[in-house]
C-alpha cells in the first residue's frame, strides 16, 4: 500500500472517530426544570403565576425556551400535597417551588436534595422548615408572608374602620400551626383593642357554612379572616357570605376585597412571586438554598371595598382610605 493509500486510511478512520465527539458538541444543553407545587386552584392563581413568570423572564429565564415549569395543584385538598410533592420529586426538577406552608412542609418531607424555594409561608421558623433566617441551611429558603406579625394589624385597622366592633369573629384552622401561634397575639391585641374574639374553625371548605351560622348565633358583630389555601381558594365564597351575613370583614389576600369583602391588609402576593423568580435564578447558576437568606415582605398593600362598605352602613375613615393602595368604587 502507498504513502498516499495509508494517508487516505488514516484520515478516514480520523474521521469517523470524531463524528460521535461532533454529534455530542452538537446536542442541545440541558433545559433546566422548576417545579411548583401549589397548594391552591391554578385559576385564581394566574395573575401571580404570571409575576412569577414575568420575574423569571426579567432575569433571562423564558419557559418554553430555556426554562420549563411542571405544576402541580392540589386544589385546596391538603392531603394530596405529600404524593404531588414525591411526583416532583420524582421528576428531578432543579428547583422546587411552593406555595404556603402545606405545600412545603410535604415538599420537604419529599426530598432532602432538590433545592425548594417556599413562599407564602407565614412562620418558616415556628414551621420548623428552617433553623435560621439569615443562614437556612439545608435544601430550604424562601420568602416570608409575615402572616402572624400582621393578624393583630388587620385587627386594629378592623377596628379602625368600625369602631362599633365589639366582638370580631376569626376564621381559623386549628391544626394549622401558624393560626395556633397567630390566634395567642391576637388575644392581646383584642385586649387592647378591647373587643373580645370569638373563634370559629375550619377544617374543610363545606365548614364554612356552619361558621358563619356559628358566628351569627354568637353575636359576632365583624370578622377577621385568617391565611391558609382553602380561605383564598374560597376568597370569593367567603366575601359573599361576609355580605349576607352583615359582617364587615378584613383578610390577608387582596383577591377577598376585590370579591367583595370589606377590606384586605397583607404583603404583595404578586410582588412575592416575582422576587422568588430572584431566589430560582440564582439556584440556577449554582448558588446552594441554604447560603439564601430569606426575605421578609418589603410590600405591603391595604385594599378597601368602599361598595360594600356603603352596603354594610359603614364610613371608612378618611385616614384608612387615603393610607389605601386600591379603593374598589
Amino acid at each position: 500500500m502507498g504513502y498516499r493509500a495509508v494517508g487516505c486510511l488514516v484520515t478516514l478512520i480520523l474521521s469517523l472517530l470524531a463524528v460521535p465527539l461532533v454529534a455530542e458538541a452538537q446536542q442541545p444543553a440541558k433545559v433546566p426544570r422548576i417545579g411548583f407545587l401549589g397548594s391552591s386552584s391554578p385559576a385564581p392563581y394566574e395573575p401571580i403565576i404570571d409575576a412569577l413568570r414575568q420575574g423569571l423572564r426579567d432575569l433571562g429565564w423564558v419557559e418554553g425556551h430555556n426554562v420549563t415549569i411542571e405544576f402541580r395543584w392540589a386544589e385546596g385538598e391538603l392531603e394530596r400535597l405529600p404524593a404531588l410533592a414525591a411526583a416532583l420529586a420524582r421528576l428531578e426538577v432543579d428547583v422546587l417551588v411552593t406555595q404556603g406552608t402545606p405545600a412545603a412542609i410535604a415538599a420537604k418531607n419529599a426530598t432532602q436534595t432538590l433545592p425548594i424555594i417556599f413562599v407564602q409561608v407565614g412562620d418558616p421558623l415556628g414551621s420548623e422548615l428552617i433553623t435560621s433566617l439569615a443562614r437556612p441551611g439545608g435544601n430550604l429558603t424562601g420568602l416570608s408572608l409575615l402572616a402572624i406579625e400582621l393578624d393583630a394589624k388587620r385587627l386594629e385597622m378592623l377596628k379602625e374602620a368600625v369602631p362599633t366592633a365589639s366582638r370580631v369573629a376569626v376564621l381559623w384552622h386549628p391544626d394549622f400551626s401558624p393560626h395556633v401561634e397567630s390566634l395567642r397575639g391576637l388575644q392581646s391585641a383584642a385586649q387592647v383593642l378591647r373587643v373580645a374574639l370569638h373563634p370559629v374553625a375550619f377544617r374543610h371548605p363545606p365548614d364554612f357554612e356552619a361558621g358563619f351560622a356559628a358566628m351569627r348565633q354568637g353575636g359576632a358583630d365583624a370578622l377577621l379572616v385568617m391565611g391558609h389555601p382553602m380561605t383564598f381558594n374560597a376568597a370569593t365564597h367567603l366575601a359573599d357570605l361576609a355580605v349576607r351575613g352583615r359582617l364587615p370583614a378584613v383578610a390577608l389576600y387582596r383577591e377577598f376585597a376585590q370579591a367583595g369583602g370589606l377590606m384586605t391588609y397583607g404583603a404583595s402576593i404578586a410582588h412575592l412571586y416575582r422576587r422568588a423568580a430572584t431566589y430560582v435564578d440564582k439556584i440556577l447558576k449554582g448558588t446552594k438554598p441554604g447560603d439564601l437568606p430569606v426575605e421578609q415582605p418589603m410590600k405591603f398593600e391595604l385594599v378597601i371595598n368602599l361598595k360594600t362598605a356603603k352596603a354594610l352602613g359603614i364610613t371608612i375613615p378618611p385616614h384608612l382610605l387615603v393610607l389605601a393602595d386600591e379603593v374598589i368604587q
